[in-house]
């Protein structure tokens, strides 16, 4: 399997994909590109028809969507296994993920994911509704599955979150107990520290990501 990526420090959607790869351990031939270079466009013209990324390429199947190939990947390599096990929590985490997937739109346009900065934005009322269903998803998930992942064993639904967990240390975003521990799980694990460890050594700025002050 080939995986195309793009900044590790930038490309949240990237990082969903990848997660999975790295907590089964799962054979993966990375590529990673240069976000809005001439490079980058020239790479997966012929492959992706949305020159986006990320993207998948496994013989003869692509598939160029984060939730699509964290899917596709389950589904041909892990026998459902990135899921939770019952019909009940399977149908819920699938719901919180697709509400990331298909949601959040104020808290992506307003911090977005930029892993090496620590800074400070003014938040609009719906960046901070979005914050607020953000915490009330973890923290009922951590009622559940105390000190656990948001369904006790990591599935897709932590993928889709974790680069949410990363904008929240970023901006500085306070969350309640429970949630914040949630998060504290998520910045520690060893698939993530193997991203922020890629993501340290790059030196590229993407301007338009670089959002608010920058503080210290």
């Amino acid at each position: 399997m080939k995986l195309f990526i793009a900044n590790q420090n930038y490309s949240s959607w990237s990082l969903r994909a990848w997660l999975i790869f790295s907590q089964f351990k799962l054979e993966v031939e990375v590529t990673k590109l240069k976000l809005f270079t001439e490079g980058f466009y020239n790479a997966l013209e012929g492959i992706t028809p949305t020159a986006k990324v990320p993207t998948l390429v496994d013989d003869d199947v692509t598939v160029w969507d984060s939730l699509a190939i964290l899917e596709y990947v389950n589904e041909q390599y892990l026998q459902g296994k990135a899921w939770p096990s019952s019909t009940v929590e399977k149908a819920k985490a699938r719901a919180i993920a697709a509400e990331m997937h298909s949601g959040f739109f104020d808290l992506r346009n307003e911090l977005p994911m930029n892993i090496r900065a620590l800074r400070k934005v003014e938040l609009s009322d719906g960046a901070r509704k979005d914050i607020a269903r953000i915490d009330a998803i973890w923290s009922e998930q951590a009622e559940q599955f105390p000190k656990g992942w948001l369904f006790g064993e990591w599935s897709i639904a932590d993928a889709m979150y974790a680069p949410v967990a990363l904008r929240f240390k970023t901006y500085g975003v306070e969350l309640s107990d429970d949630a914040a521990a949630y998060q504290k799980k998520v910045l520690a694990s060893t698939s993530l520290q193997h991203w922020l460890e890629d993501a340290s050594k790059e030196t590229d700025i993407v301007e338009e990501d670089e959002a608010g002050d920058e503080i210290g």
